[in-house]
């Protein structure tokens, strides 16, 4: 289990730069650096605070599955070009927002490299 990836992750799901997430946590960017990469063991009050300002539950970041956001086994987005996007499973409307955008600069950058 990596919660620092799980927690990097996150934040960038909710586009909150490390910045604001080393300011909320009242510590240094480069020290904040250090939980994502895993380099600081983590103790379970601050796995809560990072899961309040991420706004999720201390769960998600101690299990965080990309099937959490959208189920990866049956996207035909993530395993080919004619995907249709009702096979989507997203865990929240802003989530599926976000990764909606992502996946469709995705299939323009891979049809532009097709060319």
């Amino acid at each position: 289990m990596d919660i620092g990836d799980n927690i990097k992750k996150f934040r960038e799901l909710k586009n909150i730069t490390r910045e604001q997430m080393a300011a909320d946590l009242e510590m240094s960017v480069s020290g904040y650096s250090k939980i994502e990469r895993g380099e600081i063991d983590l103790t379970i009050s601050r796995i809560q605070q990072i899961a309040q300002i991420l706004n999720i539950d201390i769960s998600q970041i101690l299990n965080f599955d990309a099937t959490q956001i959208f189920n990866v086994s049956h996207n035909n987005l993530v395993q080919g070009l004619g995907a249709k996007a009702e096979n989507m499973h997203f865990y929240t409307d802003d989530y599926r927002e976000k990764y909606i955008k992502m996946l469709e600069a995705e299939i323009e950058r891979l049809k532009s490299e097709r060319k």
